[in-house]
């Protein structure tokens, strides 16, 4: 069983009908695509790849002596001490990583990293409003729905986080993962992963399925506010993250939520629908979710709907 692959420059000609319809396969029944000549450059994400491998190595010193390093360490001496097992570190994620946004500090070497991240960052933000027109037309919306739910109807900036993550080679796999299994809070999630390192996977029909590297892909995941605003049609679905011996993940993702002020509810096309979620500012919603980020989705629903 394999993530849906699109070839998303079919949308222009004969085959948009297709495509449309793959799109929609995979936002009801994946959660997750992969999307292949989607009109970014392969030589312009060859440099993505470098910079970013570049500041890994920069940083790789500095992850040696973080706290999931150091937990684990500290586990495997209790290990040798008590002549027994230990309990897994459930609780780390074996993951170096930091956030780029347009109001914070970025790193500064390699030399070419901002300037390149932050082409690659408007490319990610064209391509996720594209996707969500898509969206609209096949939930039967007005154009344009989604991205005004985001920003509150044209009066807040939807936010456009990317993170940068690397998975380092871990020692003890049988003590720790990569990227504990969750849902992603926001709307729509763009992913440029590594295509030689493997480790990403979804949860589908009670199984765990390995999200395969395709090279210069972009993977594609649906978040809470989608399937709220398609009314439960597309879902957000768990998804973690392995950590591996060897090899050294890449993972690139770009997060267009909604602004914390903007609304969000269901966005039906006909009065006679049953509302299966409740209606809420994203805000609120963020504020049960970095508690419960781990855990199952439907509280944090019905959590929002009581503030």
């Amino acid at each position: 069983m394999a993530i849906p692959v699109i070839d998303f420059s079919k949308l222009d000609g004969e085959g948009r009908a297709e495509t449309l319809a793959k799109i929609a396969n995979g936002c009801e029944e994946w959660g997750f695509f992969q999307l292949v000549n989607h009109g970014i450059p392969v030589e312009f994400l060859e440099r993505v790849k470098k910079v970013s491998s570049e500041c890994y190595k920069l940083r790789a010193e500095a992850f040696r002596k973080s706290n999931p390093v150091r937990l684990l360490n500290k586990l495997v001496d209790q290990e040798g001490e008590e002549m027994g097992n230990v309990e897994r570190l459930d609780n780390v994620d074996w993951e170096d990583v930091f956030v780029l946004q347009d109001d914070n500090e970025w790193p500064s070497k390699p030399s070419e990293f901002k300037e390149t991240m932050k082409e690659y960052r408007r490319e990610l933000r064209k391509l996720a409003e594209n996707l969500m027109e898509i969206m609209d037309e096949n939930l039967g919306l007005e154009k344009g729905c989604i991205k005004n739910a985001f920003s509150g109807n044209g009066e807040h900036e939807p936010f456009f986080g990317t993170k940068v993550s690397h998975y380092p080679p871990c020692p003890r796999l049988d003590l720790v993962q990569g990227l504990r299994a969750h849902t992603d809070a926001g709307g729509v999630i763009l992913l440029f992963q590594d295509d030689q390192v493997g480790g990403l996977q979804i949860l589908k029909d009670g199984r765990w399925i390995d999200v395969q590297p395709v090279a210069n892909a972009i993977v594609i995941n649906i978040g809470d506010q989608i399937e709220v605003l398609s009314n439960g049609r597309y879902k957000s679905v768990w998804h973690r993250v392995l950590a591996t011996s060897n090899g050294n993940r890449r993972s690139i993702a770009s997060f267009y939520n909604p602004s914390l002020k903007a609304t969000i509810a269901p966005a039906t096309t006909g009065e006679e629908a049953q509302l299966l979620y409740p209606k809420f500012v994203f805000g609120d919603y963020m504020d049960v979710y970095v508690k419960q980020k781990f855990q199952p989705k439907e509280p944090r629903f019905e959590a929002v709907a009581a503030v």
